[in-house]
């Protein structure tokens, strides 16, 4: 029993270490090294667990959007029920979010770009659909996703001063209105 509970704090803190090299640096340039170094472990004990680099890159990109229940938003509200998620879900800790690590490495990385795809064709869309039906929802998906991912993009990876300066609340405030109107013409 204490074997699994140290193989489980390790292996835990493989998937922290990861996240954070694979966000800083993108897939091409993490080593499995780095991530070891980084977690205080011998990289066999990474290989152990995970075998490669790229079921190591999988395992730490499971994304779970948490979205909330949407089903009982009205359409008038849903916009910025939507970026509050976003907001503060990132500005707990952005440097250990997967949906991040996914979007810095989408960009270089085909696999990330197709599990990115995934993540909001069967998180936001089905989400949307609650309120705005199928159909609708699929599109306003897409642009939703363009509009969080550009926030996500210029906030908190690129860190983009006149983005990054401003509070949480100021985001939400900002951006509400943009997204309520892409909501409403889908």
């Amino acid at each position: 029993m204490a074997g699994e509970t140290r193989g489980g704090q390790t292996k835990a803190a493989i998937l922290r270490a990861a996240r954070e090299r694979f966000a800083a640096q993108g897939y091409e340039r993490t080593t499995i090294r780095g991530v070891a170094a980084d977690a205080g472990i011998d990289p066999s004990m990474v290989m152990r667990y995970f075998g490669s680099k790229e079921r190591l890159f999988d395992a730490a990109l499971a994304v779970d959007l948490r979205l909330p229940d949407l089903a009982g938003v009205p359409v008038g509200e849903l916009a910025q029920v939507l970026v509050r998620h976003f907001v503060e879900r990132w500005e707990g800790d952005p440097a250990d979010d997967a949906l991040l690590v996914l979007l810095r490495s989408a960009v270089t990385n085909e696999a990330a770009a197709a599990r990115m795809r995934e993540v909001f064709a069967t998180q936001v869309a089905p989400a949307l659909a609650a309120v705005l039906g199928p159909e609708r929802a699929a599109r306003a998906g897409g642009l939703v996703a363009t509009q969080l991912l550009g926030l996500a993009l210029t906030r908190y990876l690129l860190r983009l001063p006149p983005v990054a300066e401003l509070s949480a609340e100021a985001v939400v405030a900002a951006l509400t209105p943009s997204l309520e109107a892409t909501l409403l013409s889908t």
